[in-house]
Order: structure tokens, then sequence, then C-alpha cells
């Protein structure tokens, strides 16, 4: 079973984005060798309860990975759904719009990648894009941002009422954390492939970056799709709340395989 995570970790109206909750660890037992083998616990259970999902083709599950620059969303991807069958789990990269999205509206993109009866689609980066990094730039006003908020919490409970389960994650890591992720990549020559200079570029804009994500968190926190803000300057601990949520929200949904086919039950083979 999921540990029962309280409403710490959920985004209210008046959440502010504090830098130093980005190292806590609450959830850690202290021993990261014990939390890495609650992770992988955590994500059998969560391969089963996919199983589940798909056989019963009713339910429909959308994780949301937002976060800067080397916070972690592949990582996460990686450790939490380790066990899933890539049958009945999907992973959408949302990068730069291309001419033909660009001549669409800013969700149609995002719309044709959302989970199917019996999937997980888990959204690496995700239409929040455009109400965080067009709004750093100025490339939409303030007005403009503020009715994309509305479209996409529009958008979100629309998914919601019928019948997809949403959880959106911010990673949250420190600017100090983010320096050494980078400077990782660089020292690494296993890792320049991860590298990005535009990323450097990115990491100019912080405060600003701060900023828009407490506004965005603030009013797209609904009770239908609320955020949880996952402290992840710690890789571990992220994956291991990030689990926990998973596998809870799964449990929620009362899984279970299919009832037996009685036609089936004396069919015998030559």
């Amino acid at each position: 079973m999921a540990k029962k995570i309280g409403p710490q970790f959920i985004v209210h109206p008046k959440f502010v984005l504090k830098e130093s909750e980005a190292s806590t660890k609450p959830l850690s037992s202290g021993n990261k060798e014990k939390d890495r083998a609650a992770i992988q616990a955590l994500a059998a259970q969560i391969g089963l309860q996919q199983q589940m999902l798909y056989a019963g083709h009713k339910h429909k599950v959308l994780v949301i990975l937002q976060g800067m620059d080397t916070s972690g969303k592949d990582g996460t991807v990686n450790d939490v759904f380790a066990a899933v069958n890539p049958q009945g789990i999907r992973i959408a990269n949302f990068k730069g719009p291309t001419a033909i999205e660009l001549a669409h509206d800013y969700l149609w993109r995002v719309h044709a990648q959302v989970p199917v009866a019996g999937e997980i689609a888990v959204f690496n980066r995700s239409h929040y894009e455009d109400v965080l990094i067009t709004r750093v730039h100025d490339w939409i006003d303030d007005k403009e941002c503020q009715r994309r908020y509305r479209q996409i919490n529009d958008f979100e409970r629309m998914l919601w009422e019928t019948g997809t389960v949403v959880l959106k994650f911010f990673l949250h890591i420190s600017k100090a954390e983010q320096k050494s992720r980078l400077q990782s990549r660089l020292d690494d020559p296993n890792k320049h492939w991860k590298f990005d200079p535009q990323d450097l570029a990115e990491r100019k804009f912080w405060d600003a970056y701060q900023a828009r994500y407490q506004e965005v968190l603030r009013a797209t926190s609904t009770l239908h799709a609320p955020w949880y803000v996952v402290p992840a300057d710690s890789k571990t601990h992220r994956n291991l709340l990030v689990a926990n949520l998973v596998l809870e929200a799964l449990q929620k949904l009362k899984l279970k395989f299919p009832d037996a086919k009685p036609e089936l039950k004396n069919l015998k083979f030559d």
C-alpha cells in the first residue's frame, strides 16, 4: 500500500514557493539504500495497478511533470514507472512548437496526447510551458496569461469529468542544486549529451521563473487537478514522494482484473 500522504504538498491559494524547501526530505527514512528499495517496491505495485488499469480499459491517468531544467523529470519517469508494461504507458515530451502546431491553438497538440482508456500518459513538460516561458520572455501579456489560466483549468476539468485522473507534480529544486547538476554534465563526458547551452541562458531568468511558477501553481491548482510541490534536491526523495502519490491515486480507483469468463472455465486443448 502507498504511504498516506498529508495535504502539506498540495498547493493552496496562499501558497508561497520557498527555495529552502527544495532540500527537505520529510518522507525519507534517513537511509538512501532503504529509500531506494522502497521506491522499487512502490514501482512494482504501480506496475501491477497499471496491468489492471490496462485490462479494465475504463480509467485514464495523466501525470504532469514540470520543473526547472535538471529538476529530474526524466529520472522520475525512469524510477517511478520502471515496472510498468510499455503497452500501457505513453511519454509525451513537449518541445518548442512546430509551425503546424503554432497555426493551431496552444492546447491542440496537448489534447492529442492525453491518455486513452486503460492508459497512463506522462507529460514531460506540458501545456504549462505556454504560461511559463511565454510569460517570462513577454511573448504573451498578462491579459492573455490570465485567459490561458482559465482555459487550462477548463481543459483539465473536462478531462476529469470524462474519466481522467490528473496528477500534477512540480519538481522543486534550488538554484544551487541546479548549478551542481549542470556542472556534473560538463565534468562527465558521458553526460555531455544531456547538456544544452540554452539551459544556461534560461538560468539567468531564475528569479522570474520562480515568480511565474508561484503564480501558475496558485492559479491552476484545483480540486479536480491539484498541484503537488515535490522537494527535488534529493533525487531519491523526489522519486519516493511521486511514487507514493501515483500509487495512492491508482489504489483509490479500486482497480481489478475483469471478471473471469465462464465459457472458458472448462476449455481444453488437444
